[in-house]
């Protein structure tokens, strides 16, 4: 073997995989899966399994738990495409990745509460899962090790969604949160996702932190804790699902349009865990609806779709279909772990239109910005303490609704973590500022919401909608993650409110065109699997860093902002932190954003395009044209990134 990897395979391949098969405590089936491998110069899938390490990036650690390439011990007795054992690999998510990635948490939480004059806590974790394969198995693993350790593990008995996940961190008053997913991954993957005290995911310091312990985790370490012992571990009756419920049916602002101008809905889960968060909050706000029963099963393979993402038009197939035969005003559909939504509207001829997560954004944030002033929550001739919150990629539509309604738009780096970070900065601000000026130590989280929200205009700033691109939403301040449940209410309330006057979800987005001036945008995806993708990736971001374009297709770059080179700060005037993200601007107006994603083996581009129009008859010959216009674009930079593939420095 040791000649086989040293002649054969990636230097970091070999490193990793010695470390692993060197393990005194190794389950037996573990080595002789890597004995197989290595017997039949499996040279791809070795590389593919062992190249790296993972890492945290913007959705904590995903990657594949079934292999392309199942071995015999992993296979076992199974007869079906999940094997009995998840694929053993440093790049992969099973069981060592879980146990590693759990110490690691659990050892930086021990550190951050002594150093913090808490280390009287016992560090305490919450975690859920969704319905993926192994998702049980991991929770259960993560919290067998945690207990084990010495803290106090809560554990869901059966899957929720993300954003309960994160809501359950805060009312449990939990040091962290673990959630097993993958989201919307293709079903062979799946995912940890950590989560810090405050309910959102982690950024640094914290991420850093756990990245540190986990690298310095032994696999000795690692193998003493493969053996699952639930003793001692809490399980969570549904009493806690009544209490995030409640707090999920508060982001309704006006129950009068939901009673007054009752809407139809159709409502998918994909196979997810919409079935047991979704669809109780249409029933208990008594919103007329149906399922789609096909795809109402928690099946890990999502066998009705190509693919569990709802960004994916093609997923909404079978409720669209059910919704013409309904005669439904309104197509939901959540992704497996309930934290992003697609929505499908009807239009004028009966079809139904899909909506981009930039759509649903800025309508949603049209509405809820006006509605909050209407109700005098927050000041009608705007405010600066208050902030609407979205990611740099997301459409630029909605800095001009807010700007326009003099409200402070807030952009941060791609991912949800970033606005929940902000969101808890906004929280300690008033929380620091009410202590220091009153001696009083306010509890956030029990302050009735109404004088919190005043506490935090006055003192701090109050947020009260973020959102991304990626079809992710959020409203309620006890959640710091997006939250597809939340999202499909103001989506009802959305279209109930069009119904008051008789319009559709289809006439409000062009009357916003109209008002703000119509808005383009299109994602390009580029996929580069395995470590030889991995290389790949690198190189286009480093050819962009040293041999940034001068021109795309027949439009001349104007500026470059590089975000792992020049200082960005927010509206706040807080410092973005250093990434390699790309924003460039082309003479003729057109923006794109190029970043590698956290969380899939991809580079992303991020496409926008503006213009002013005078009235309704201008819009699909608007739309027509930057589309064009657009796909040109993404065409050139598809033949241009794939040069920039092979760059040497």
């Amino acid at each position: 073997m040791e000649r086989f990897l040293r002649d054969s395979v990636l230097a970091t391949t070999a490193q990793n995989v010695t470390r692993v098969y060197n393990c005194n405590n190794l389950p037996t089936w573990a080595r002789q899966s890597i004995d197989e491998l290595v017997d039949r110069r499996l040279v791809d899938e070795i590389n593919n399994r062992f190249f790296r390490t993972l890492e945290f990036g913007t959705g904590g650690m995903r990657s594949r738990t079934i292999p392309e390439v199942v071995t015999s011990p992993e296979r076992g007795n199974s007869k079906t495409n999940r094997p009995d054992f998840a694929a053993v690999g440093t790049a992969y998510l099973n069981d060592f990745n879980i146990i590693g990635a759990t110490i690691a948490l659990f050892r930086y939480c021990s550190k951050f509460l002594k150093n913090n004059n808490r280390a009287y806590e016992l560090p305490s974790v919450v975690i859920s899962y969704d319905v993926r394969h192994f998702s049980k198995h991991f929770g259960e693993l993560a919290a067998s090790t945690w207990k084990n350790l010495g803290g106090h593990a809560i554990l869901y008995a059966s899957p929720r969604s993300t954003p309960q996940l994160s809501f359950s961190v805060r009312h449990l008053s939990c040091t962290a949160g673990i959630m097993i997913t993958a989201s919307h991954n293709p079903w062979h993957d799946n995912g940890f996702k950590a989560y810090f005290l405050d309910g959102a995911q982690m950024v640094n310091p914290h991420a850093s932190g756990v990245i540190s312990e986990f690298n310095s985790v032994a696999m000795d370490d690692i193998c003493r804790f493969c053996q699952k012992d639930m003793s001692g571990v809490t399980i969570l009756d549904e009493l806690i699902d009544v209490c995030y419920q409640s707090t999920v049916t508060k982001t309704i602002l006006r129950r009068d349009f939901l009673e007054n101008y009752p809407i139809r809905v159709v409502f998918s889960p994909l196979h997810g865990t919409g079935g047991v968060a979704t669809i109780p909050l249409l029933e208990a706000n008594k919103i007329s609806h149906s399922v789609v029963e096909e795809q109402n099963d928690q099946d890990p393979n999502f066998s009705t779709v190509k693919s569990p993402n709802p960004e994916n038009k093609e997923a909404l197939g079978m409720s669209i279909a059910l919704a013409k035969k309904d005669n439904a005003d309104l197509v939901l559909a959540t992704d497996p772990d309930g934290d992003r939504l697609a929505i499908a509207a009807k239009n004028s001829s009966g079809e139904f239109e899909v909506f981009t997560g930039n759509v649903t954004g800025a309508l949603l944030t049209e509405y809820r910005i006006s509605q909050l002033k209407f109700l005098r929550k927050i000041p009608v001739e705007g405010s600066k303490s208050v902030a609407v919150v979205k990611t740099f990629v997301t459409t630029p539509l909605i800095d001009k609704i807010a700007n326009s309604h003099g409200i402070k738009c807030i952009n941060t780096l791609t991912g949800f973590k970033w606005i929940g970070e902000k969101m808890f900065d906004y929280e300690n601000r008033m929380l620091e500022h009410e202590y220091e000026s009153t001696g009083i130590s306010i509890n956030y989280d029990k302050t009735l919401g109404a004088k919190r929200d005043d506490l935090l205009k006055k003192n701090s700033t109050l947020f009260i909608f973020g959102c991304e691109e990626s079809y992710g939403c959020l409203s309620a301040n006890n959640v710091r993650d997006k939250d597809a449940n939340s999202a499909c209410l103001m989506a009802c309330e959305l279209a109930a409110y069009a119904k008051s006057f008789n319009k559709t979800l289809i006439d409000l987005r062009d009357d916003m065109y109209v008002k703000y001036g119509y808005f383009g945008e299109s994602v390009l995806n580029i996929y580069y699997e395995g470590a030889d993708g991995a290389q790949k990736i690198k190189n286009i971001l480093t050819s962009y860093q040293k041999d940034p374009p001068k021109q795309i297709d027949d439009g001349k770059v104007t500026e470059i902002v590089d975000f792992s080179k020049q200082t960005i700060q927010d509206a706040d005037g807080k410092v973005i932190p250093s990434q390699q993200f790309f924003f460039i601007t082309l003479k003729n107006g057109v923006k794109f954003a190029l970043r590698a994603s956290g969380t899939e083996p991809k580079i992303k581009f991020y496409l926008f395009a503006e213009v002013k129009i005078d009235d309704r008859s201008q819009i699909e010959e608007t739309k027509k044209a930057t589309s064009f216009l657009l796909e040109r674009m993404k065409r050139f930079l598809k033949t241009d990134v794939d040069e920039r593939a092979n760059f040497v420095t």
